[in-house]
C-alpha cells in the first residue's frame, strides 16, 4: 500500500495521472516483444462511437544513443486478458514493441479520438483522446539470450535490397520451406467467434485432432487447456525441421468463410478482440520454434469486399489492426491478396474497377513500423507493380500445371524483370502445381518424384528464396479439409534435405545459369568457383565451365536420401566438359556440387 500511495504521489508532483502510465511487460531484452498496456476510456466492441474507428493509439519509440524511432500503432485490447476472458469490453489500450537496440528507449504517446480518427494520416486528427495522451517514459532493453531456431536470436528478417531475405542480428541469409495448406488454418474449433455456427460453411471448421499428441507440457493454451492440438501441429511442423507456415486472416466470401478478425461474418469494422488475442499466443509460439508467417490478407473471392478494392476505410482499419498486433513478429510477410485479378477477369468486372495493388503494398510500407516484406500473389501477372517506385519487395507466385513445369522459369523470369526494372525482388513459390493434385498426400505419390524434380529443386535452382505446398482439392487433406500435415510426411524429409544443402553454399551470392548445360537440366552457380549441376535424369550433359580457371573437385549429392557419394570427380575449367550421372542406367536425379579447388 506505501508504494502505491508513493507512486500516486510521485505522479502529483510530475503533474500526471496515474493511468498515464505504460505497465510494461515482456522480457525486456532486444528482439523480444515488449508490451505496453495503458487504462484508457472504458468501450465496448458494440459502442455506438466505434472504439476501433474513433480512437487512435500511437506510440513512438525513440533509442536515446542512435537516436532511431519507430511510431508504432496499438490497439484495444478490452480488459487485458480477452484471450482468456473472452471479454469484449473494458479500459484496457495495448501497443506492442520489438527493441532492435540494447540501451534505453523513451516512448511518447499520442492517443486521439474523433470520427474515423483511427484511419487518419494527419498529425492531429479530432482531438485529444485525454487519458495516456502525451504520455512518456523509458525503459531499459538488454541483450536476448534466445539461441537455436528462436527467432529472438537470430533477429528481424528483412528485404535488404536483394533476393534474398536477411536475419539483422546474425547477418544469416533465409531460405523457407513448408506448407500453403491449408489456407484456412485458422479456422479451428478453439478460437472465439460467431463463425462456428453462423451458417456460412460452418462444417469445414478445423479440430486438428491428429496433432493433439504433439502438444508438450509447458506449451501455451487459453482457456484452461485450449488450443493444445493448433499448438501441436505448429510443433509438429518445426520438429520437421520445416520453417513456414502460411494462413488467410480473411475468407469472408471465400472458399471456406470462417476466418476473419471481425465479430461476425457480415460486419466489417469492429473486431474481435478475444479471437485476436488467441491468434498471437499462436504467432507468438511460432516465433519460438522459428516458423515464418505467412500472412494472406485477403483471397481472389473478397479482393473487392472491402471498399470495392480499393484502400479505402475500411480497408486501412483493416490493414492497421493487423498492423497494430502482429507486426512485432520477425519473420513474416503481408501478402496482399492470393490470386490478385482473377476475380476481375472471371466476372467480367466493368475497366473502371481497379485493384490498388501499388497502394496497398503503400500502406504497409508506410504504416508498417517496420516495413517487413511486402509481396503479392497471381492471378494477374506483374509488370504494373515492378520497379524502384513500387513498394513490393517480392512476389508469391502460383502455378497452375500437374507436373509444375512453371515453377522453374517463372521464377527466372520475374527474377530477372525485376532486377531490370531496378529492384531486385525476392520469389517465393507458394502455390507450385494445379488445383486438383500439386502436393498429393504420400499414400497417393509415395515418392513425389515430379514434385521434388520440378518444384522443389526447380524452384531453388532458379534463384527462389523458397516454396511452400499448396494441397489439392481431389486429394485427402486438401487445401480446405487438411487437419492433419502427416499426410504429406515423406515428402517434408526431401523438403528439408533440399534446405540443408542450398544453407551449405553461399546461396545469396550464386544466380541460376541454365544456359551453362544442356538436355533440360540446371546449373546454380558463383562462376569460376561454384556450380550446383541438377540432373534430372543421369543423361550425358555438357557444362560450359569456360569462366573457371585450374581444377574442380565434384561431389555428388543424393537429393532423395541427403547423402553424399563417397566417390568424388575432378574436372578442369576454361572450357566445356561432358557429364553423366554417378551410376550406369540411372534414370534418378542427382546433384552434382563443383568447387574450385
Amino acid at each position: 500500500m506505501k508504494r502505491i500511495i508513493f507512486f500516486g504521489l510521485l505522479f502529483s508532483f510530475l503533474g500526471l495521472k496515474a493511468q498515464e502510465q505504460a505497465t510494461i511487460s515482456g522480457e525486456l531484452k532486444k528482439w523480444h516483444k515488449v508490451t505496453l498496456d495503458f487504462v484508457g476510456p472504458e468501450v465496448s466492441e458494440s459502442d455506438e462511437f466505434n472504439p476501433f474507428f474513433n480512437y487512435r493509439l500511437n506510440v513512438n519509440f525513440t533509442h536515446s544513443e542512435s537516436g532511431k524511432s519507430y511510431m508504432v500503432p496499438g490497439y484495444f485490447a478490452a480488459d487485458g486478458d480477452a484471450a482468456n476472458s473472452s471479454a469484449t469490453s473494458g479500459q484496457v489500450w495495448r501497443v506492442h514493441f520489438a527493441p532492435d537496440e540494447v540501451g534505453v528507449w523513451a516512448y511518447e504517446v499520442q492517443f486521439r479520438k474523433g470520427k474515423w480518427v483511427a484511419v487518419s494520416d494527419r498529425d492531429t486528427p479530432g482531438v485529444s483522446g485525454e487519458f495516456m495522451d502525451g504520455a512518456k517514459g523509458q525503459f531499459m532493453i538488454e541483450a536476448s539470450d534466445k539461441t537455436g531456431r528462436d527467432f529472438r536470436a537470430k533477429g528481424r528478417l528483412d528485404y535488404v535490397g536483394g533476393q534474398y531475405l536477411q536475419f539483422q542480428e546474425t547477418k544469416d541469409y533465409f531460405l523457407k520451406q513448408g506448407p500453403d495448406a491449408p489456407e484456412n488454418f485458422l479456422s479451428y474449433v478453439d478460437f472465439d467467434g460467431t463463425f462456428h455456427n453462423d451458417g456460412h460453411k460452418d462444417h469445414l471448421v478445423k479440430k486438428w485432432e491428429a496433432h493433439l499428441v504433439d502438444w508438450k507440457e509447458g506449451d501455451p493454451t487459453w482457456q484452461g487447456g485450449k488450443g493444445k492440438a493448433i499448438i501441436g501441429a505448429m510443433n509438429y511442423l518445426a520438429e520437421k525441421k520445416l520453417n513456414s507456415v502460411s494462413f488467410l486472416t480473411m475468407n469472408i466470401v471465400g472458399d471456406d468463410q470462417n476466418v476473419f478478425p471481425y465479430v461476425d461474418y457480415d460486419t466489417y469494422d469492429r473486431f474481435d478482440v478475444s479471437k485476436l488475442d488467441q491468434w498471437e499466443i499462436l504467432f507468438e509460439h511460432a516465433d519460438r520454434l522459428g516458423l515464418f508467417l505467412h500472412f494472406k490478407t485477403m483471397e481472389m473471392e473478397n479482393q473487392g469486399l472491402l471498399d470495392h478494392g480499393g484502400v479505402g476505410a475500411y480497408t486501412k482499419l483493416y490493414y492497421r489492426e493487423l498492423i497494430a498486433r502482429y507486426s512485432h513478429h520477425l519473420a513474416l510477410n503481408w501478402n496482399m491478396c492470393e490470386e490478385n485479378g482473377d476475380w476481375v477477369k472471371n466476372h467480367k468486372t466493368p475497366p473502371q474497377f481497379k485493384y490498388e495493388r501499388l497502394s496497398m503494398a503503400g500502406y504497409f510500407h508506410d504504416h508498417d513500423p517496420y516495413q517487413h516484406h511486402i509481396v503479392i500473389h497471381n492471378g494477374n501477372m506483374f509488370e504494373d507493380i515492378l520497379g524502384s517506385n513500387s513498394m513490393y519487395t517480392g512476389l508469391s507466385i502460383q502455378t497452375h500445371h500437374e507436373d509444375f513445369h512453371l515453377v522453374h522459369p517463372w521464377v527466372i523470369e520475374w527474377r530477372n524483370k525485376s532486377v531490370e526494372a531496378g529492384k531486385p525482388w525476392a520469389i517465393a513459390v507458394d502455390e507450385p502445381g494445379d488445383a486438383q493434385h500439386s502436393l498429393m498426400p504420400d499414400k497417393d505419390d509415395p515418392s513425389h518424384d515430379v514434385a521434388r524434380k520440378n518444384a522443389l529443386w526447380g524452384g531453388m535452382m532458379a534463384g527462389a528464396w523458397g516454396l511452400e505446398w499448396y494441397f489439392g482439392y481431389k486429394h485427402d487433406h486438401s487445401d480446405l479439409t487438411c487437419e492433419d500435415y502427416r499426410s504429406r510426411d515423406a515428402f517434408w524429409d526431401q523438403c528439408v534435405i533440399a534446405l540443408d544443402f542450398f544453407n551449405s553454399l553461399p546461396f545469396w551470392e550464386m544466380q541460376p545459369a541454365d544456359q551453362l548445360i544442356d538436355n533440360g537440366n540446371y546449373v546454380f552457380a558463383k562462376p569460376g568457383e561454384i556450380y550446383v549441376v541438377y540432373f534430372k535424369t543421369g543423361e550425358k550433359s555438357k557444362l560450359d565451365l569456360s569462366a573457371a580457371q585450374g581444377e574442380l573437385e565434384g561431389r555428388w549429392f543424393n537429393p532423395r536420401s541427403g547423402d553424399y557419394l563417397k566417390k568424388t570427380i575432378k574436372v578442369k575449367g576454361g572450357s566445356s566438359v561432358e557429364l553423366t550421372g554417378p551410376k550406369k542406367d540411372d534414370d534418378q536425379d542427382w546433384t552434382l556440387l563443383l568447387t574450385k579447388k
